[in-house]
């Protein structure tokens, strides 16, 4: 079975850090790039960040910028993205997704992403 697990989310105060995971299980991430998204109460779900199969990674939002840091571990094959600085508007549950197609010129690391994880909680109170 193809899938894609997350971790590391949960409750942390203004300023805190988190480390999310995500593992994949029946497939191997060396050969597709991986992002993170977030979808908060009410909103659409946004692209946070990305890194391909050269280990090229991007963030999006400019509110995460320097603050949100995305690595592989082929080894582990595992996705991490570092938070730092939490603030409350960083509250969403953030998936994670894999992809190695082309996508549209607009799409996060430009693939279409197949496989979502289920999502993890992250709340950040002020």
């Amino acid at each position: 079975q193809l899938q894609l697990v997350e971790s590391g989310g949960g409750l942390v105060e203004f300023g805190g850090s988190l480390r999310l995971s995500c593992t994949a299980s029946g497939f191997s991430l060396d050969y597709y790039t991986v992002g993170w998204f977030r979808q908060a109460p009410g909103k659409e779900r946004e692209g946070v960040s990305c890194v391909t199969t050269s280990g090229d990674s991007t963030n999006y939002p400019a509110s995460v910028r320097g603050r949100f840091t995305i690595s592989r571990d082929n080894a582990e094959n595992t996705v991490y993205l570092q938070m730092n600085n939490l603030k409350p508007e960083d509250t969403a549950v953030y998936y994670c997704a894999a992809g190695w197609r082309s996508g549209a010129p607009d799409s996060d690391c430009g693939v279409e992403y197949d496989y979502w994880g289920q999502g993890t909680q992250v709340t950040v109170s002020s």
